[in-house]
């Protein structure tokens, strides 16, 4: 996904609803999961921090289809992780809060409990469609643009798996090797300039 792909989905989420474009924003700037993001509260944001600390689970039952039991669970590491949000994105989220804190204690709900993940996923599919960008990326593939974009960008490996909620950097370097050997031409030449050399 390039990043004019990430800007038309995210312009085109704001045509959706407010609420859509900040979940995608969440998405794009934290690599956060679609269940991660429906199981934010507003108190998760405190400063510039940002605790990503559990996720939305959602249960079937075959005796009442249609109705999901939706269940605040822990993240897919288990860890709880602050992650620091840019003043755009703290702003748009304290907008929404003041428009919807008394719905829900949650950011993207619209009664008292958790929203479906698939709410988020719905936004998506929206927000891609209205974009006109290939349909073949999906939400996940925010996650993945915000850790290439980070990495690729020269920030260490270590901080990118801490915000993505890797459990350890080894993980990172497997998912994200494209970009870690990206970075690294990149460094290459970097290092030849300070030489003197011709890049």
């Amino acid at each position: 996904m390039t990043l004019e792909d990430v800007r038309a989905v995210l312009e085109a989420a704001a045509r959706v609803e407010p609420a859509c474009e900040l979940a995608l924003r969440i998405a794009a700037v934290t690599g956060a999961r679609r269940a991660e993001i429906a199981a934010l509260r507003w108190s998760d944001l405190r400063g510039d921090r940002l605790t990503i600390d559990s996720s939305v689970a959602v249960r079937r039952d075959p005796d009442r289809p249609g109705k999901p039991e939706l269940i605040d669970a822990p993240t897919k590491t288990a860890n709880s992780r602050p992650v620091t949000l840019d003043q755009a994105t703290i702003v748009m989220i304290e907008t929404q809060r003041s428009e919807r804190d008394v719905v829900s204690e949650y950011m993207f709900s619209i009664d008292a409990g958790p929203p479906n993940p698939d709410r988020i996923g719905w936004w998506w599919q929206r927000a891609r469609d209205l974009a006109g960008i290939d349909t073949a990326w999906r939400l996940h593939d925010l996650r993945h643009w915000s850790a290439t974009t980070a990495i690729t960008s020269g920030h260490d490996v270590r901080t990118v798996a801490g915000r993505l909620g890797h459990a350890n950097a080894a993980m990172t370097l497997r998912v994200y090797a494209h970009a870690v050997e990206a970075a690294d031409e990149a460094l290459a030449a970097s290092l030849a300039g300070a030489l003197g050399d011709e890049p």
